[in-house]
């Protein structure tokens, strides 16, 4: 195993004059990555804090829309649009989402209105059926399990979305991700 290491950390199994650009071209390739973590607010995304949406200036409605609905001192944004069944399937739903996001936002092709997109749906209504479970007991199947929640309720981001559907709404700043409480209490509203 040491010999396998050093061989790896030494770069011995390529030729000498390749050795150097090698070590250079990773030292930059790890210089890259360490800047992206840092300018994308990567740790955050590990976090259940409700301002990592925020990171992202298009779910600024999302965020104020939450802010002022009921649901803001009951659920964060993972409460709802997250899996519950286990923590493998949460961060594997929050990677493949987050590097969705990513890539619409890096590519900028953010769309005009949010839209939660089928899957997403799917975890939105079992994680509604599970929150208000003693609410919706009683009643007898859902209109024969045809219908999901939100096509009647539209809480808690109200009915309108849109880029411009919350304008001039004070948005908080995000402090460097460093200073952030990770797994503490989010920010009531003013």
């Amino acid at each position: 195993m040491r010999f396998r290491l050093k061989t790896l950390f030494t770069l011995s199994f390529l030729p000498a004059a390749w050795r150097l650009p090698v070590f250079a071209l990773s030292g930059v390739a790890v210089g890259l990555w360490l800047v992206l973590v840092r300018v994308s607010e990567l740790p955050s995304y590990l976090s259940d804090s409700p301002r990592t949406c925020i990171n992202c200036h298009v779910m600024a409605p999302e965020y104020v829309t939450w802010q002022r609905s009921s649901h803001f001192h009951f659920a964060t944004c993972n409460d709802c649009h997250v899996p519950h069944e286990n923590v493998i399937r949460k961060y594997a739903f929050k990677a493949t989402d987050g590097l969705r996001h990513a890539t619409i936002f890096a590519w900028r092709l953010e769309p005009q209105v949010i839209r939660a997109t089928r899957k997403s749906r799917q975890v939105i209504e079992t994680n509604c059926r599970r929150c208000h479970e003693q609410t919706i007991s009683p009643t007898p199947s859902l209109h024969g399990g045809e219908r999901r929640c939100g096509d009647c309720h539209s809480v808690p981001h109200g009915e309108v979305h849109s880029l411009a559907s919350t304008p001039n709404v004070p948005v908080p700043r995000l402090p460097p991700v460093t200073s952030w409480p990770y797994g503490k209490a989010w920010d009531k509203p003013e």
